[in-house]
């Protein structure tokens, strides 16, 4: 036997109270490794291969057909649904026992996806958690958890998404440039305008700059958009139903003036300056003290407020988008990208996405976010939070528990039993259970749900494969022969071919793996015999029916 342990992350301090096998001479060691090497010291006899690779489409060169045809059981430990649908699509593919498990704080839930007997994790999805209105967290927060998600998006925009977007400008200006255009909307001039401010008015050469780019985003956020707001909404505003428009929850703001003597101002300056200054590449100065900021703050120069008539502000809840509507979308970004191409800028100029890592005490990520959440708080009246507790909200941390690991861990265990001994559907549990209550509910895992046709029944798990290079005339003739009309087929995000288009009766004496390799673009490796396409299908009454996945093995 052998046992491919895979995790691309490495081992961080959080890490050490629930996650058994580590310990403090691990810290910043990669995890798979470490704990290969933990569990070789239980028993040395264990045949375990270590790997740190992320399991996703981007590593199905290393992950490959052969890679997953040889596996017995797969037992995941991922903590985001997207990755967990990748493994579980991949599993369901090659017709693998998945062990899926989960733990928030006191809750656990334990789930088994066995071939042929039940439904696989992609068959149910949790609802998606409320959030805030747009509106709320832009203008109208009343708790601090809308002034950290607020300062959590401020930070990925500022300094990893519209960085990106510069960069992917830089390598391919034209790439770019096209795809704005071919939007040519709100969120296309935004992304070309916040690009042209990064690497024009933005653009920082020394850390003093970076020092003066910090000061005026102060000014902006905690002063002047809130001096505009009220301007706007003054105190005794109604609204047109004639009640007062500030009633809670909302908070009447009131400006935040800066001052250099207060500690939570410089820890915004001196957090921003820092972030900036690595997102152009500036070395950091030896000295960060108090005095040097504020000896820097004093030749900065900040333009008085001036408040504006007509500005729209966002005050539907149901809004989904800041953006504001210019009008003539198309001739703004015609103008900035015209802009854009006149700067002068060094040779392979490129810029450093800061990407929000909450655990590194030393990167000002949190300082940085945690000043930002609290000044706003302090522009609307809101309790103030320390850096520890802003960590847990904008990191989106609910304290893991290690009695929670431990049960889930034994529960899953219990359960590669029963997948070892080929036990049947009515032996395995899910399981979803509740420290705090608590709660122990144990289920039968559902069967996966069955169609029929024609003398023929399928579920989830199969897939139809056909032998041969088949033309396009022979796939549709296979199901015409089990009394089926396939008018579409597809493979990827490509249409190969609809009996709606007149023109792609061309296509029905070519090969499909022609097609694919041509319309979809697919490449297919030389140790792959086959390759998937997706067939729509209608019966003899021209109703539409769910056919499983159909693979053509071609070589």
């Amino acid at each position: 036997g052998k046992v491919t342990l895979t995790d691309d992350d490495i081992i961080e301090k959080s890490n050490l109270s629930r996650q058994f096998l580590f310990r403090d001479w691990d810290l910043k060691k990669p995890k798979s490794t470490a704990a290969a090497s933990a569990a070789l010291a239980i028993n040395p006899l264990l045949n375990v291969h270590a790997q740190q690779n992320r399991v996703s489409p981007d590593t199905e060169m290393v992950f490959d057909d052969t890679f997953w045809a040889g596996l017995d059981v797969v037992v995941n430990a991922l903590d985001n649904v997207n990755a967990r649908l990748y493994v579980d699509a991949r599993c369901v593919y090659f017709q693998k026992p998945l062990l899926e498990s989960g733990t928030l704080g006191t809750k656990c839930n334990t789930q088994m996806i066995i071939p042929m007997l039940t439904e696989n994790y992609g068959a149910s999805r949790d609802p998606p958690e409320k959030q805030a209105p747009m509106c709320t967290l832009h203008s109208f927060p009343f708790i601090i958890d809308h002034c950290l998600t607020w300062a959590r998006s401020e930070f990925e925009g500022l300094l990893e998404k519209t960085p990106t977007e510069a960069n992917k400008y830089l390598s391919t200006a034209a790439d770019f440039s096209a795809e704005v255009r071919k939007a040519g909307d709100a969120s296309a001039r935004e992304t070309v305008e916040r690009v042209l401010d990064i690497l024009s008015t933005n653009r920082c050469t020394t850390f003093e700059e970076c020092v003066s780019w910090a000061r005026h985003h102060f000014q902006d956020y905690f002063y002047n958009r809130i001096a505009q707001l009220v301007f706007t909404f003054p105190e005794d505003a109604r609204t047109s139903q004639g009640a007062f428009f500030w009633s809670a929850p909302k908070r009447f703001p009131n400006p935040v003036p800066f001052s250099s003597s207060d500690p939570l101002h410089l820890q915004f300056i001196r957090a921003g300056a820092v972030l900036k200054a690595e997102l152009h590449g500036i070395p950091r100065p030896a000295s960060l003290d108090d005095s040097f900021i504020t000896a820097t703050l004093d030749k900065i120069t900040i333009p008085p407020f001036e408040p504006k008539s007509g500005v729209k502000i966002e005050t539907d809840p149901k809004a989904n988008s800041a953006s504001v509507i210019h009008g003539d979308e198309e001739t703004v970004i015609e103008d900035r990208l015209g802009e854009l191409e006149k700067l002068q800028l060094p040779s392979e100029y490129k810029l450093a996405p800061v990407e929000f890592e909450k655990d590194d005490d030393t990167n000002f990520h949190m300082d940085f976010i945690s000043a930002m959440a609290n000044l706003r708080a302090r522009n609307y009246s809101i309790p103030e939070v320390d850096k520890l507790q802003a960590k847990l909200i904008a990191g989106r941390i609910i304290p893991a528990i290690a009695t929670t690991t431990a049960m889930s861990t034994g529960l899953v265990c219990l359960e590669l039993y029963k997948v070892l001994r080929g036990a049947e559907l009515e032996a395995y549990r899910n399981t979803f259970a509740n420290l705090a209550l608590p709660l122990f509910a144990m289920a039968e895992p559902i069967a996966p749900k069955e169609f029929s046709y024609n003398n023929m029944k399928w579920t989830l798990w199969d897939r139809w494969i056909l032998e041969g290079d088949l033309t396009v005339q022979q796939l549709l003739d296979w199901f015409v022969e089990r009394k089926l009309t396939a008018y579409s087929v597809s493979c990827g995000n490509s249409l190969i071919y609809n009996n709606f288009f007149p023109k792609h009766q061309e296509r029905l004496p070519k090969k499909v793996s022609d097609l694919v390799k041509e319309i979809a673009k697919l490449e297919i490796p030389d140790s792959r015999r086959h390759f998937d396409i997706v067939v729509a299908c209608e019966d003899e009454e021209g109703e539409d029916l769910d056919v499983p996945l159909v693979s053509i093995r071609f070589r």
